[in-house]
């Protein structure tokens, strides 16, 4: 369950409110698409560059005295005059596989031909530099030196690899790119990650595979699943790719629009699962949002034009903006209507803004940026008494008309329960929640009871109120939100 309705939100869980900034699209998870239980993962470390599920092993590594030779040729080297700090080498290289993870692995599979001769090779590149950096120093441009070391690895294997006539043509023989506007390799990787012929937790376990360099336990704590499990369905889904003959390429102009929504919806399940955990102690999975604000960083510079990814980095940085008030020393859910808003990224929020301006001149509006202008009115607001609830209503009216879906209208119904006037209030809120009762996608959905709960509550029908709140805990394996629907069902009961 996150804090309301299918989006990540930062109204109460008990009370189901759209104050999150939520905008209902589909509301799926990691935790949803394959199971629950498990823990908290961290975010990816120098450790992380060093996986032990290579299939090849040590046969993908770099014979005895390559790594002085690479540091010497590659592209930024520095000279051996001086050896670097240890420490400051660790460093280096965490932070390259932090920003050029995804730049580096796409580059070399173009060449590679193959997901994981690729990954191996570039495994090998950062293992390298390691060693290679704290001898020859840090290179002015890491990311140039990755490179060119993991493409070196890749055509020493290839040279030797029987099979190479089989790898290459597919990525090889395809005819050059129809269009100049999109240069940059990590499309193409991009893409491959989240084609349709692709299940979408096999898009999404690429994607922080692939492009976000997480590993495979790392990957598995994010699914909620075993790392066998995920490391199966992960060579699974590079074996369709073969199989099937994905393209590594950028789609045609004809197909472009319908698959960068794909790859958007799959940044977007990351941050939901991230902005809060379907299971586990913590309310936040700080590196799933992390991870999906990178993403959608890289999208941004990638395809600055697109309204869609200026959507949905903008929702992330609004949403995301709010992270530190969400909770308080104790790790207890804090409501919206109760947080320290001085707490809010307030340079997030700005930034937020005006990517929200930029996106809402595209007609009609994206649902992205309808996502975002409702995360931007919460942002605007001084004060919960303050919230414009009518805009927010109209937003998701909009939303409703170009992107149906029932979480859009559970989330709508929320907002005329918080809006006062004609029309307006919990009553009619309830009224708009209870017409979504027989809605077969909410069967079994948290938010639908907690968002009754709430209006239940303070229409003054305890009996009822608590009733919804205990099915809502039915549901519920986040443990911040299970205490917090506790704490309501205790105060209905007049114990605190």
């Amino acid at each position: 369950m996150s804090t309301t309705a299918g989006k990540p939100q930062d109204a109460p869980a008990a009370t189901a409110s759209a104050a999150g900034g939520a905008a209902g699209a589909a509301g799926a998870s990691l935790g949803s698409l394959a199971g629950r239980g498990g823990d908290p993962g961290a975010t990816a470390t120098t450790s992380a560059i060093l996986p032990a599920d290579s299939p090849r092993g040590d046969a993908a590594m770099t014979e005895p005295g390559a790594v002085a030779q690479a540091a010497a040729t590659a592209p930024g080297a520095v000279a051996k005059a001086d050896t670097a700090d240890p420490r400051a080498v660790a460093q280096a290289v965490a932070e390259a596989h932090r920003r050029e993870w995804a730049l580096v692995l796409a580059a070399t599979a173009r060449v590679a031909g193959d997901l994981d001769l690729a990954e191996e090779c570039v495994q090998d590149a950062y293992a390298k530099a390691l060693t290679a950096w704290a001898e020859c120093g840090i290179p002015r441009r890491p990311a140039a030196w990755l490179t060119t070391a993991a493409r070196n690895r890749a055509l020493d294997v290839l040279r030797r690899d029987v099979a190479l006539r089989k790898r290459l043509p597919l990525l090889l023989d395809e005819p050059p790119d129809p269009v100049a506007e999109i240069p940059d390799e990590r499309l193409r990787l991009i893409f491959t990650c989240c084609h349709p012929a692709l299940a979408l937790e096999a898009q999404v376990a690429l994607t922080l595979r692939l492009l976000c360099g997480l590993t495979t336990g790392e990957v598995a704590r994010a699914f909620l699943v075993s790392e066998a499990t995920m490391a199966a369905r992960i060579t699974r889904a590079k074996k369709k790719i073969a199989a099937a003959r994905i393209p590594y390429r950028v789609p045609d102009t004809e197909e472009l629009p319908e698959r960068i929504e794909a790859v958007l919806a799959v940044v977007d399940l990351v941050f939901t699962t991230g902005h809060t955990a379907p299971a586990g102690p913590e309310l936040v999975r700080t590196d799933l949002v992390d991870r999906a604000r990178d993403l959608a960083r890289m999208l941004r510079v990638l395809l600055p034009g697109d309204a869609g990814v200026a959507g949905l980095l903008a929702f992330i940085l609004l949403t995301d903006a709010r992270r530190a008030a969400r909770v308080d020393a104790r790790g207890r859910l804090v409501l919206l209507e109760d947080q320290d808003r001085a707490l809010w990224d307030r340079d997030a929020i700005a930034e937020g803004r005006r990517l929200v301006r930029e996106a809402l001149r595209r007609r009609p509006p994206t649902r992205y940026a309808l996502m975002a202008a409702i995360a931007a009115v919460h942002a605007d607001a001084a004060s919960w008494e303050t919230t414009d609830w009518p805009e927010i209503v109209g937003l998701y009216d909009l939303l409703l008309r170009y992107r149906p879906s029932p979480v859009a209208a559970l989330n709508r119904a929320v907002a005329i329960g918080f809006a006062e006037g004609d029309g307006y209030g919990p009553e009619r809120g309830l009224e708009a929640l209870d017409g979504l009762a027989l809605e077969p996608r909410l069967a079994g959905y948290a938010y639908l009871a907690v968002a009754r709960a709430d209006m239940l509550r303070r229409l003054g029908r305890r009996a009822a109120a608590r009733a919804a709140y205990e099915e809502a805990l039915l549901f519920t394996d986040n443990d911040v939100e299970g205490e917090f629907l506790r704490s309501r069902l205790q105060k209905l009961d007049g114990n605190s």
